[in-house]
């Protein structure tokens, strides 16, 4: 060969060997949600609630180093464009983006926590991939989200179609926005949350029913949940309780006095309840399930007491 026609071959090994195969797959781009990635060390996944942004999730995030977080913002919430979520349900497919990009960045069994509506998609992603997630903590949310305001997604269907018809006019799209201040941090993005898709999305979770997708959850799941005084802690214990009893093996954390926002209205309760579950190991499947109660900074240790109905006590 002489000297032209090496250089010639050179060059053309050196452009097409380099060139990306034409069989060979893009990386997936979610449009349902868009995703910042911090810290080193295993996976975990945080998914906010409905209308809030992953700004919820980030003083958890440095407070608890050793982890590479996955911190989520929904599309259409909190000032994010509405992309994948301008149209049509937007709770199950939402799961779904989530679960594609677990395998498309190939992570190994995450950590996913959620709150609120985030633990609903948490659970989502556990019943329908459960070789996906590792563990899974739900923040303040049941397995039926209407049973926050004490409903059913039976009995609260009327509710939802009127959610989806104040969508059609600004009047109530208005009434929409001050309904849902309630279920959001305050001052962190609620007003710039696309009422469209929170109305699509609320109207979603009143119909969703996760009781029996409870069962096909492989995945260790601790359920952490607020009661705001005293007086209610009784009946905010039984409803989670009995929301969860299908799960064999659930862990219940309760936080005393806290709203809906537990990270934020007890940060260091909150982190200490998350360190706990993302440094431990397979939960025991001895019972039905744990329940842990929280009633000071102190940590709870395990009573060997156990009640007729299989559950076990902590207390301080």
């Amino acid at each position: 060969m002489n000297r032209r026609s090496f250089l010639i071959a050179a060059f053309a090994l050196g452009v097409f060997g380099c060139a990306p195969s034409a069989t060979e797959a893009a990386p997936f781009q979610p449009t349902r949600f868009s995703v910042q990635v911090a810290g080193s060390g295993p996976d975990v996944i945080l998914i906010p609630g409905l209308t809030a942004g992953r700004d919820v999730w980030q003083a958890t995030a440095r407070a608890l180093p050793g982890y590479r977080y996955h911190l989520i913002q929904v599309s259409g919430f909190a000032g994010e464009p509405t992309r994948g979520n301008a149209r049509g349900t937007v709770v199950a497919p939402l799961a779904d983006e989530i679960a594609r990009y677990i395998v498309d960045r190939q992570l190994e069994r995450p950590a996913i926590v959620g709150h609120s509506m985030g633990g609903t998609v948490a659970m989502l992603i556990g019943a329908r991939r459960p070789e996906l997630a590792g563990k899974i903590m739900v923040v303040d949310m049941l397995p039926q989200p209407a049973g926050l305001v004490g409903g059913t997604a039976a009995n609260l269907g009327p509710l939802a179609e009127s959610l989806r018809g104040m969508l059609d006019s600004e009047g109530g799209r208005s009434l929409l926005g001050s309904l849902i201040t309630s279920f959001g941090p305050p001052d962190r993005g609620n007003r710039r949350s696309d009422p469209d898709v929170v109305g699509r999305a609320m109207h979603e979770l009143a119909r969703i029913d996760l009781t029996e997708d409870l069962r096909r959850i492989r995945a260790p799941l601790t359920v952490v949940y607020a009661a705001p005084d005293p007086e209610t802690r009784n009946s905010v214990d039984r409803n989670y309780a009995g929301a969860y009893q299908a799960k064999s093996g659930v862990r219940l954390v309760r936080i005393d006095n806290s709203g809906h926002m537990i990270m934020l209205d007890q940060p260091v309760r909150f982190r200490q309840a998350l360190s706990a579950f993302l440094s431990a190991g397979k939960s025991s499947r001895s019972s039905s399930f744990t329940w842990v109660r929280t009633f000071s900074m102190s940590t709870c240790t395990l009573a060997s007491k156990r009640s007729s109905a299989g559950v076990r006590f902590c207390s301080s």
